[in-house]
């Protein structure tokens, strides 16, 4: 029996793919399994080869698997991208109707007629269902883990509609059965059957929003980023919040300040190149010291590069984009559960200290499907900062305006929203005086960029790193975003062979963490840096803050993929 399952399903982009794959996913994280879901898909609307790959097992993994144990092919093409991956004595089973063929090698194939008995329960759309069967029988499953999944997802088409879905399982089921298709080496350990959530970063990032309040989302769709809006589109409307559809990025970004000068916490969600488009606008922000939270999903660029593709390469934009210099918070969870909650710090963040804060995230990270246990709301608070109390607004002259950028010795002032008595005052994206009147007088200019740059002067945020291993490793990986999961997964490989290797993980980006880097940094004899972009951005941004070590190197990925455990863990065994 196995503890763990590499499955993957593909087909033709729109025949259903993500579809099978959730269905399979959701059924078995109900029984307790924890699943790890990454979706490889084209940049085309309709068309294109599309897969989707499921790791299932009785532990935690935040990673694809090195091999694939099952491939379910919808056409022959799904063959010819997948086969590679198969392990030796691996399993495809393929629809009868194209004919398969699978490269030579230990590999065992089951030509089901997917389609033809889809069509019999009374559609080939059913072709999936049918596919979910036969995968089941593999693993010496009933169709009845599918029950609730399916009834939720067709009971509104009717009773009949649930019915022939199930049946179309259970005749997969009797296919296989009947074909030598009952493989108890496939069967999995069972479970502990507890129950856990599902979800992607994007979905935890939006709960995340909803959980600190936030009532007000302008956002322009873009590949990776349309899920939190999306998700935010269902869910605000029950707490009296709303998600606007902007004309482009730049509508986006300044109705979120917009919204955030009249009270409300807002953000906005975008890719690499909305980002470029809202870099003025954040600039403005920093100048009128307006909260607010940007969500950057990164994907493969530059330009329209690799819409649906992995990639890390927007380190330099969301530190060096904007024009001047503003203090910026750049925030960047490693997991779903990471998401949720820093999209909550990132709130009380820019509140705190009434500047932008940009929560990074990667493809891999925001559309992976992954296990997580229950969140604790408990751990949620709400801190909105410096506002103005009536007895300081009391204090404003007949006819004068308040100093809502008033020099003081953490350079946060107190801010006041439209409405409130005595809280008058201008607001400008010129330089300007403590009422914010424009002043470009030399000694206020260099006054106003002191106290603005002084709220993150020599500051490091709390869990700016996480740190596993030893203390004073042969080699330390340092890593970002969703690389933790195969990182720590490696780690458990030297850990298991007696290697001495540690992971570091670098959560905020900005302030940089360039202290507690140098901390554990210092203590290894080698230093790797792994990365998901062409030139080691995360490398040259730790030379840039002072992190130096005599051997520090990077190890790179820009192909549009995620790292491989055995990669991470080939990589730095050479180097030891």
């Amino acid at each position: 029996m196995l503890d763990q399952l590499s499955w993957k399903v593909g087909g033709q982009q729109g025949e259903g793919i993500d579809s099978t794959g959730d269905t399979f996913s959701v059924a078995l994280n109900r029984r307790g399994y924890f699943i790890y879901s990454y979706r490889h898909f084209s940049s085309r609307i309709k068309g294109g080869h599309t897969n989707s790959k499921i790791r299932v097992s009785t532990k935690s993994r935040l990673a694809n698997s090195d091999q694939l144990d099952i491939l379910i092919a919808f056409d022959q093409e799904t063959i010819d991208f997948n086969a590679h991956e198969l392990r030796d004595g691996g399993v495809v089973i393929a629809d009868s109707k194209f004919n398969p063929k699978v490269p030579e090698g230990n590999y065992r194939l089951f030509s089901v007629p997917f389609t033809k008995i889809a069509e019999e329960c009374g559609s080939a759309i059913m072709k999936n269902m049918v596919a979910l069967g036969a995968s089941a029988c593999v693993l010496g499953l009933s169709s009845d883990i599918f029950a609730d999944i399916i009834s939720d997802k067709f009971l509104r088409k009717g009773q009949q509609v649930v019915d022939q879905n199930m049946k179309a399982i259970q005749l997969g089921i009797d296919y296989m059965t009947e074909n030598g298709g009952v493989l108890p080496e496939f069967q999995l350990v069972p479970a502990d059957g507890k129950k856990r959530l599902y979800m992607s970063g994007n979905e935890a990032i939006g709960l995340g929003a909803l959980a600190a309040g936030a009532r007000v989302m302008p956002a322009y769709p873009i590949t990776p980023a349309s899920d939190v809006m999306e998700y935010l589109i269902k869910h605000f409307p029950k707490v009296g919040g709303v998600v606007l559809q902007t004309e482009d990025e730049i509508a986006a970004m300044t109705m979120a300040i917009g919204s955030s000068f009249a009270g409300a916490r807002s953000l906005t969600a975008t890719s690499g190149p909305g980002l470029s488009l809202m870099m003025e606008a954040i600039g403005l922000a920093g100048m009128i010291e307006a909260p607010v939270v940007i969500i950057d999903t990164q994907r493969g660029g530059p330009s329209t590069g690799l819409p649906t593709k992995n990639e890390q390469s927007d380190l330099y934009a969301v530190l060096f984009g904007t024009h001047g210099e503003i203090p910026k918070i750049v925030l960047a969870p490693s997991t779903a559960e990471e998401c949720f909650y820093a999209t909550a710090d990132a709130f009380n963040y820019a509140d705190k200290y009434q500047c932008p804060v940009i929560l990074i995230t990667d493809l891999a990270l925001s559309l992976a499907n992954q296990t997580v246990e229950p969140l604790d709301y408990n751990k949620i608070s709400i801190d909105r900062g410096k506002i103005a109390t009536p007895e300081q607004l009391a204090e404003v002259g007949a006819g004068q305006l308040f100093k809502r950028y008033a020099f003081t010795e953490d350079g946060i002032s107190p801010r006041v929203f439209p409405g409130m008595k005595g809280g008058i005052h201008h607001v400008t994206g010129v330089e300007h005086n403590e009422t914010g009147r424009p002043d470009e007088n030399a000694q206020n200019r260099i006054k106003m960029m002191d106290k603005r740059l002084a709220k993150l002067n020599n500051m490091e945020l709390p869990n700016s790193v996480t740190y596993a291993g030893s203390e004073n490793p042969d080699v330390l990986i340092v890593g970002l975003g969703s690389t933790m999961g195969v990182i720590d997964e490696a780690l458990e490989r030297f850990q298991a062979e007696g290697l001495n290797v540690a992971h570091a993980h670098v959560k905020v980006i900005s302030p940089f963490p360039a202290k507690t880097l140098n901390q554990y940094v210092g203590k290894a004899k080698k230093v790797v840096v792994v990365e998901n972009n062409a030139t080691g951005q995360l490398l040259h941004l730790m030379k840039h803050f002072g992190v130096e070590h005599s051997a520090m190197t990077s190890y790179l990925r820009y192909d549009g993929n995620p790292f491989l455990p055995v990669q991470i863990f080939d990589h730095v065994k050479g180097l030891i």
